[in-house]
């Protein structure tokens, strides 16, 4: 129950970004047991929205609320909203729904989950092409160190479906009677970039752009062809660092993410007139958030 309970929470607090619910880490204390089942409520903010290093032009911060049910038998499913909190735009940018089912044997633990995503058609999220993912996750405890690996597949609007592989290295140090959680992390994601490739020429994009968020225009405005280089060929995207913060407090989870991406394989941007190499930079960004659970 151990890696569940935090899963679960790891998954609310940053349901907007990376790869969402996927990463499994160890729980800031054995308050839940496995005897029974139970809500989780929260309520977190993100700073900016990044997915695998990248991001729009436009900081996008969200505040996201969410609400869970986790049966005793490791099936769970969840919903959240993403509202835009940036200076351009106050709108639920994004509605999420997953279900799935996680599992803990021995040293080994994870799960597989599904979810659904709901885009408003004006939004300028990096992932605002894809309809919905498939993930598997796979964790072995060495001691010294966990170890987990996850499989998705994104599935896109009007593009082809994106497969993406992750490696997460994680240590986990308590304090304060095992109710404060320190949880840094290495983790290595590859694949390819179809997502990217519609992010760029959708009229998401377009639509923004000719709203003036970022750039001047008509609102007419149509967006030029934008086509990238080899977004079907398996590729390392990101390499990312974090520092988790988790603090338990009787039935609350109090959460703090820092996170620094250092994004990988810069794409070679074609539109009718020019070809432009990417000029990927490292991001920092954070989450924070606090957490509710209560018996069912």
């Amino acid at each position: 129950m151990k890696i569940r309970l935090i899963l679960i929470f790891f998954l609310f607090s940053i349901i907007p970004l990376v790869l969402i619910g996927q990463d499994p880490v160890k729980t800031t204390n054995d308050i839940v047991n496995e005897d029974f089942s139970y809500f989780l409520a929260n309520v977190s903010y993100i700073n900016d929205n990044v997915f695998m290093g990248r991001r729009d032009s436009i900081a996008a911060p969200y505040l996201f609320p969410s609400i869970g049910y986790y049966n005793k038998s490791g099936f769970f499913a969840d919903a959240s909203l993403s509202f835009l909190t940036g200076p351009e735009a106050n709108r639920v940018d994004l509605f999420l729904l997953s279900t799935g089912y996680n599992f803990n044997l021995n040293k080994f633990s994870g799960g597989i989950s599904g979810t659904a995503y709901f885009f408003n058609e004006e939004s300028f999220n990096v992932m605002s092409s894809v309809l919905g993912d498939l993930t598997g996750i796979v964790s072995y405890d060495f001691e010294v160190m966990e170890s987990s690996f996850s499989l998705t597949s994104y599935f896109n609007d009007g593009s082809s479906t994106d497969i993406i592989t992750g490696l997460m290295l994680d240590r986990t140090f308590y304090a304060i009677n095992k109710n404060l959680m320190i949880n840094p992390s290495i983790s290595l994601y590859a694949g390819t970039q179809h997502f990217y490739q519609q992010y760029y020429s959708s009229s998401r994009l377009g639509n923004r752009k000719g709203n003036g968020m970022g750039n001047s225009g008509s609102e007419s405005a149509e967006p030029n062809m934008i086509n990238i280089d080899e977004v079907e060929k398996f590729k390392v995207l990101n390499i990312e660092l974090a520092i988790p913060l988790h603090y338990n407090y009787r039935h609350f989870f109090f959460s703090f993410y820092p996170m620094m991406a250092f994004p990988q394989s810069s794409a070679t941007i074609i539109n009718e007139d020019t070809i432009v190499e990417e000029d990927l930079k490292p991001v920092f960004y954070w989450s924070a958030g606090i957490s509710y659970w209560f018996k069912s």
